[in-house]
Formats: C-alpha cells, sequence, structure tokens
C-alpha cells in the first residue's frame, strides 16, 4: 500500500497494484478536509480510462464551454462537495504498466482498483463510477464481478449488456468503428509496435476500407501486432460463444450482481449503445434494483448538442437546463444519494425513464443550415412505454407499406447485392470519425462529405440494390417510441448474406427542401446464417425461402400528418458493417466474393412485414 502525504492534495501516478502484479497508475484529488482532519474519511468517484487520466473527456461540458473541462477541475469541482476523486489509466495506457486488450482486463482491473480503494485510510469504504464510453464500458466490467465498495455508476454512452449483439458485432456482422478506433490509436499506443510512431491518415485508413477484407499479418495493424490481435479476436469470432460472455463483454450474465448498484444508463438515439443501455436499465430493474434511463436526441455522448448531423432538435433537446441544470448535478445528485445517504435508499428514482421523442418541428431549415426537426421530452416510469401497440405494417410488391396484408397468393422483389458496390452509410447510430464517417440523422441522399460516395446527389432509394417501401401521407400525427423489427420472407442464390432494413421519417416537398427530406431514424442488419441461431450458423439453400427478423435499434419519433414512414431494405450499410462476401466463408477469412441475387417475398404464405411500436401520443415536459 502507497503512503500518501496528507499535505497534498493531489497524488499523480500512485502505482495500484494488480492480482497478476501489474500496476495500473492513479491520479488522486483530495477535499480540502483531507489536510486538516485525520480521521477525515470521503466516498470516492473513480473514473478508469484508455484515454488518458490527464487527457481532458470531450463530455465534460456544457453548450457554453468553448472547451471540455480539464481533469483536475471536474475534479476539484467533486472535491468541493466532499469527494475524493481518482481517475486511472487502464492497463497498456500512458502510465499503467501491462499489455493493452481491449475490454478483456477491465472487469479484474476494476475489482481489484476497487479492493484497493476501499482499504485506503481516506476511503469510507464507498466508491461512484462515472464516465462516458468506453470508461462506461469499465463501470459495468466492475459491476459485473461486484467491485468492492462500489454503490453507484453513471455509465454515458457504453457499458455493454451483450457486445455480441451492440458494440462490436450486431445481428452477426461486425461492427467497422472497432477496427477504426484500432487503427488510430494503436500506434501511438502499443507496447509492441514494430514502427515506433506508426499511424495512418483518415484517408490512408479509408482507402484500407476499401480493400478488405484484411488478413492477420496483412492488416494496417500488422505493425502493432497487440492491436492486430485483438481485432481480429473480435472479428473472426462469428459464432456467439464464451467469449462473448466474459465479464466487460456480456453485463446480461450478470445482472444478478449489478441489480445492487444503483446506475443511471445514458444513451442517444443517435448513439451506438442505446440498445445497450436499454436493455441494462430493463435487466437492473426487472431484478428490482433502482436504475434511472435517459435516453436524448444526440450522437455519441454529445449531450450539450441540439443537433445529430444536418437535424436539429432545438433548445429542449439538450440535457443541461432539461434534465437537470447540468451534467455535473446530474450525477452529484445521484452520488450524493447513493454514497451519502442523502435520500432513502430503498426509494426509486422520481422519473425512472426520461426520453426525448424526435418530431414535431417545423421542418424548415435554421440559421445554421439544419432541418429544424423538434421534439420534447417524455418522462415515464417503465419502458416499453405502457400502452404500446405492436403494430405490423405490410410490405407490397408495389412498393407500399400498409397495415392489410397483400392478398395475393405471392410476389417478390429480387435485387442484386455486389459486394464490391455496397450501399454507403448516410448517418445513423455511428461513431463519428470526420471527415467521412458521420452520425445522426441526414437526408438519404448520398454527398461527397461521406465515405464510399460515387454519385453526389443520387438518392439511396435510386439504387436498384434498395427496395423501398412507404405509407401514404399520414393523416394524423403517429408517436413511435421503442424497439422496431422487421420480419421478412427471403431467399437468395448464395449461401450466405446479409438484409439490412432502415426506418425513415419522409418529409413533403417545401420551399427549403424541394426534394422533400428523407430523415433515417434506426437501421439493423442480420447475417443470414444466424437467423436462427447465433451459435450454430445454417447457411441458405439457392433460392429457399426462409423467414427473418432484423431487429433494429430503438428509436422515438413523432411522424406528423402528411409525413410518410418508410423502411429501406438492402443487404449492405457500408463501413457501419462490414460487407458480406456471400460465399458462407468463415468471417473475415474470406478469399473470394459473389454477387448476390437476393429476394423479398410477399403475400398471403409470406406477409413480410414491419412492426411498429406506437404509442399514446405524448406532450411537451
Amino acid at each position: 500500500m502507497q503512503n500518501l502525504c496528507r499535505q497534498e492534495l493531489v497524488q499523480r501516478n500512485v502505482m495500484v497494484p494488480m492480482r497478476d502484479g501489474i500496476r495500473l497508475a492513479m491520479d488522486i484529488y483530495f477535499p480540502d478536509e483531507w489536510g486538516k482532519n485525520a480521521e477525515a474519511r470521503f466516498p470516492v468517484i473513480l473514473e478508469r480510462t484508455p484515454y488518458g487520466k490527464t487527457v481532458p473527456s470531450r463530455s465534460e461540458r456544457s453548450h457554453l464551454d468553448h472547451a471540455p473541462w480539464p481533469r483536475e477541475k471536474v475534479a476539484r469541482w467533486f472535491t468541493e462537495r466532499g469527494y475524493v476523486v481518482a481517475y486511472q489509466d487502464g492497463r497498456g495506457r500512458y502510465g499503467s504498466e501491462g499489455e493493452f486488450v481491449k475490454y478483456l482486463s477491465d472487469a479484474n482491473d476494476g475489482y481489484d482498483t476497487c479492493a484497493w480503494i476501499v482499504e485506503q485510510p481516506w476511503s469510507n469504504g464507498r466508491i461512484g463510477m462515472k464516465g462516458l464510453s468506453y470508461a462506461a464500458h469499465n463501470q459495468l466490467a466492475a459491476a459485473s464481478l461486484g467491485a468492492p465498495g462500489l454503490q453507484a455508476m453513471v455509465p454515458d454512452s457504453g457499458g455493454f449488456s451483450n457486445a455480441y449483439q451492440s458494440g462490436v458485432r450486431q445481428g452477426g456482422a461486425y461492427e467497422m468503428k472497432q477496427a477504426a478506433w484500432a487503427v488510430m490509436f494503436a500506434g501511438e499506443h502499443s507496447r509492441r509496435a514494430q514502427k515506433p510512431g506508426f499511424a495512418l491518415t483518415p484517408e490512408e485508413l479509408d482507402r484500407w476500407f476499401m480493400n478488405m477484407p484484411w488478413r492477420r499479418g496483412h492488416s494496417p495493424l500488422t505493425p502493432t501486432p497487440d492491436y492486430e490481435e485483438f481485432l481480429f479476436d473480435q472479428w473472426e469470432r462469428g459464432i456467439f460463444d464464451d467469449y462473448w460472455k466474459q465479464p466487460g463483454l456480456y453485463a446480461e450474465g450478470y445482472y444478478g450482481t449489478i441489480k445492487n448498484i444503483p446506475g443511471i444508463y445514458i444513451s442517444s438515439w443517435y448513439d451506438v449503445y442505446s440498445r445497450t443501455a436499454i436493455d441494462n436499465f430493463l435487466g437492473v430493474t426487472a431484478r428490482g434494483g433502482p436504475a434511472q434511463l435517459i435516453l436524448g436526441p444526440w450522437t455519441h455522448g454529445n449531450r450539450w448538442e441540439t443537433f445529430s448531423g444536418d437535424v436539429d432538435f432545438g433548445p429542449a433537446a439538450r440535457l443541461e437546463g432539461n434534465i437537470a441544470p447540468n451534467f455535473m448535478e446530474l450525477r452529484l445528485r445521484w452520488f450524493d444519494r447513493w454514497l451519502k445517504d442523502a435520500k432513502a435508499p430503498d426509494a426509486p428514482p422520481a422519473h425512472p425513464v426520461m426520453l426525448f421523442v424526435m418530431g414535431g418541428g417545423s421542418g424548415r431549415r435554421n440559421t445554421e443550415g439544419r432541418m429544424d426537426h423538434g421534439g420534447h421530452w417524455r418522462v415515464e416510469n417503465e419502458w416499453p412505454i405502457p400502452g404500446t401497440r405492436h403494430v405490423p405494417y405490410f410490405l407490397h410488391p408495389d412498393g407500399n407499406l400498409v397495415q392489410e396484408a397483400a392478398s395475393q397468393a405471392q410476389s417478390s422483389a429480387t435485387y442484386r447485392f455486389d459486394p464490391k458496390d455496397p450501399v454507403i452509410t448516410l448517418g445513423g447510430s455511428v461513431v463519428s470519425r470526420p471527415p467521412a464517417i458521420l452520425a445522426g440523422g441526414f437526408d438519404q441522399v448520398e454527398q461527397p462529405k461521406f465515405f464510399g460516395c460515387k454519385v453526389p446527389g443520387r438518392p439511396q432509394a435510386s439504387r436498384e440494390d434498395v427496395l423501398v417501401f412507404q405509407t401514404a401521407p399520414l393523416q394524423e400525427d403517429l408517436e413511435v417510441t421503442g424497439e422496431i423489427e422487421v420480419e421478412l420472407w427471403i431467399s437468395s442464390d448464395c449461401p450466405d448474406t446479409d438484409f439490412t432494413a432502415k426506418l425513415i421519417d419522409v418529409y413533403p416537398p417545401h420551399d427549403d427542401y424541394p426534394e422533400g427530406f428523407a430523415l433515417n431514424l434506426t437501421d439493423g442488419i442480420l447475417r443470414t446464417r444466424y437467423r436462427n441461431s447465433w451459435e450454430h450458423p445454417e447457411m441458405l439453400r439457392p433460392g429457399e425461402i426462409q423467414k427473418i427478423r432484423v431487429r433494429m435499434f430503438p428509436t422515438s419519433n413523432l411522424f406528423r400528418a402528411g409525413h410518410r414512414i418508410r423502411l429501406d431494405i438492402s443487404s449492405s450499410n457500408f463501413p457501419k458493417f462490414d460487407i458480406n462476401p456471400n460465399t458462407g466463408e468463415d468471417e473475415a477469412r474470406a478469399s473470394a466474393q459473389r454477387v448476390a441475387t437476393n429476394t423479398v417475398h410477399f403475400g398471403r404464405s409470406h406477409p413480410s412485414h414491419l412492426i411498429l411500436p406506437i404509442v399514446p401520443l405524448s406532450h411537451s415536459r
């Protein structure tokens, strides 16, 4: 145990031992009382991060700040309110020893760190954790093992409920943000770099993305073998096996322990972790644990913004001033409650579910050049929202999307999916990597700023490999809030292929948008080999009709009267997901690519349909 000098209110690079002898670097900030009262004991707020314990977190800010708060400023805000604050570099990063292996060491390291903290003379034995994205993953990793003293947490935009279905893979496909992340950080932090300082520019990475699949030993990460190993370990493991059930990747398997740690689960509709936040909230509350769920309209962690992509939701969209005075106060109230007994610990949160319903705006272009989509906050006691009706909308061969099933015996629509010409990602729930990969809401028209754009100005709906189904203009407002699913009857001439689905709010044309505005809301994917089982893949038989279900991420949107609900069906969404070569070969090992002829079937015997969670209309909070 390291001795700390009471006169110093900041202790830097305290090396905390782990069970295997590796030491992790920690900076510790103390309240003023620490230097005055030898008997003082404090609750501790811990953040474990791979991004540098002295590097500001981009999310520690409000819309009034020109830059994120420095770590020390955030720490001082909490120490002035009676907390010790500790920031720790993750294993193999910055000042910490060891070798970085993404996600897999964080459960034990988080446990050991908490065990060390509760034994310190300045600790009262109660710990709260905070942090965005990877720092949120670290919270659920430690919580999965019941880390000593951990009694509150605020996972913001992260904390895998099931990384196989949200965050690393999804619907059997691989999320390419993981590859981008590895390439961005490997050159700076690899402990086994063969070329010190090796790095790729965004333009070089984009060129590599266009030449996939990569191979071990022949990838952008080959000069950094430690980073190449964890990337390919994730990418090549298409089957849901024990690898994906480890703590840190699979909170679902540990909710019986996690329920004892009250948490605020925060995410947003254009974030990659909205499903994770909801699943964690449901997993904890179903077992009687206290939890709160907050879902905004933002991109990944940008809760101070009013917009996502090219769409603006107005000042009501911000967390600050709407959900809480600011993000600091939101977390302080939670920590005070569970670490200081500010309220009865068994009292449920006042507002268990707070979500932002997008839509209701003018549809006009605002002064910043964004479309005014509008929206408001909705407060509920549970999720799904009571009174939700799951209404089927059937796909018809003429492109209509209606609540009546097609009456004909059988019909179909066919397209060719060429892996060399994928449908490009136009926003949505991705992690932005400017200049070419952009998250949020956008008109579904190709623009030069998007990765892979070949025909600027081309509506995605006009591609021959995109099937489009839409309702007639709505006669009245309709609120859709919940998880979206599509049930399709499909066939293909290839042994394996993908089917993608995208839900869109179609604005009618007006002066600002003469062609209308097709706003993406959510999307999903299914790799057909996993249509019946994530553990036991089955190849398709050419031409055989199979039923599949494509899960999209949850959303909340008010479709205004006069708008249309649109569903796009295709077989790629790149670079959000990797591209299926259609050959049936193992993931990330394909030696060739095939063009797939894919078919969606309709009719009485094959009633392909979209399922929308329609809820009673809410009012502004």
